[in-house]
């Protein structure tokens, strides 16, 4: 990673820090190559990081003779963010520190159709316990990032148009969170902050991403060109409401009917099961179902994923994506459901973008939500602009 620049005094001390935290300048030399800078310019932005107690030097060992490299690296405890992530049913919670690990979570059970008024209080009231059960302070926290199901509007941080949370549209939800800090809140779809996360983690090696998160509803995270892509009004990714054959006349919850969700959205597999007088309040019950050899759950599991697979057919050959990541609570199931996707996808995408598609699981599994939402606010508060205007 070589900056642009062409003035050596232009390279500012938040473009240095970018450097380490990203692990392309673990070395005074690194950054000195990297950025054209002089070894006094890079010691003093170098200083003023190590000042503002955001970067720390350790010295590593070295089996070549000679003094030992000194090795920059972020200080990861200089402070916390929190993570929330609101789904239909189950809230999940955590504190994490600035390298995006996990030191505290929870999950809150929650009634269907709960409103905010209902649920942010007893949601901040919870990380306030995160925060103690932590050791960490309300002082600490340098962001909140938040993720929603169906499309949010960042600017206002509230939900735009989500039928899986009806009542929370046009309502921001920052302001709940003042009574715990004043620190910036940042709000976005579920599937983008997971992928976000995928990008930041061991994957960052794929340019170009598909992520399905596949629970109670469906949606899509894309990354293209190694960016983030949102759409005109935050829509990309919105596939679960395309109309298929298979869904013709069947009800959804957006009160259209023909919707992909409507045979393959985790609400409508429970409908279905419950439709023949199984007991089952949530897709995760039927994904243990699954697990433990229910025939029919395993059916229902697996013609998700086909039905899937018949859209994300066109998504791939529209993308030529190098992985497609599998997310969500029916990521539980992952052999079964991806066995149904991969029969689609394969059988209809061109032999060009599948050539070389990988299909894999999520890397955080459980925690995905809650480590995507720390992502996308660690990477507002931690990018180079953030840190110059801090410094």
């Amino acid at each position: 990673m070589r900056t642009s620049r062409t003035s050596r005094a232009a390279v500012t001390v938040g473009e240095v820090f970018a450097l380490i935290r990203t692990g392309h300048g673990t070395t005074r030399t690194q950054i000195g190559r990297a950025t054209d800078l002089s070894r006094t310019a890079v010691a003093a932005r170098v200083t003023a990081l190590q000042d503002a107690g955001l970067v720390l030097e350790r010295t590593e060992s070295s089996s070549s003779p000679g003094r030992p490299a000194a090795g920059l690296v972020l200080n990861a405890d200089a402070g916390v963010v929190l993570a929330v992530a609101i789904g239909r049913s189950r809230t999940q919670l955590g504190v994490c520190n600035l390298a995006g690990d996990v030191l505290a979570i929870c999950s809150l059970e929650q009634e269907i159709g709960i409103g905010p008024d209902d649920l942010m209080p007893d949601l901040v009231a919870r990380l306030e316990d995160l925060l103690r059960e932590s050791g960490r302070r309300p002082e600490e926290v340098r962001g909140v990032g938040m993720s929603i199901p169906g499309t949010a509007d960042p600017q206002r941080g509230c939900s735009l148009d989500s039928p899986a949370i009806s009542g929370w549209d046009g309502i921001p939800l920052p302001p709940y969170l003042r009574s715990i800090t004043a620190a910036p809140v940042l709000l976005d779809n579920d599937a983008n902050v997971i992928v976000l996360a995928e990008r930041r983690g061991q994957r960052d090696r794929f340019d170009d991403m598909l992520l399905i998160k596949a629970s109670t509803g469906l949606g899509a995270g894309i990354v293209a060109g190694g960016a983030l892509q949102r759409g005109k009004r935050g829509g990309a990714g919105e596939f679960g409401h395309t109309k298929i054959p298979s869904a013709a006349g069947i009800s959804c919850r957006c009160g259209d009917t023909g919707c992909l969700e409507a045979v393959a959205a985790g609400w409508a597999l429970v409908r279905d099961l419950r439709d023949q007088g199984r007991e089952v309040a949530h897709v995760r019950d039927l994904v243990d179902l699954a697990i433990a050899g229910d025939a029919e759950a395993r059916r229902l599991i697996r013609d998700s994923g086909r039905h899937i697979g018949e859209v994300l057919a066109g998504a791939v050959n529209l993308l030529n994506p190098d992985a497609l990541i599998i997310a969500g609570d029916m990521a539980g199931a992952y052999d079964l459901f991806v066995a149904g996707l991969r029969e689609s996808v394969y059988g209809n995408a061109t032999t060009l973008a599948t050539r070389e598609l990988q299909i894999l699981p999520s890397t955080h599994g459980e925690m995905s939500s809650v480590k995507g939402s720390a992502t996308l606010i660690l990477d507002h508060v931690l990018r180079a602009e953030a840190i110059d205007a801090a410094l």
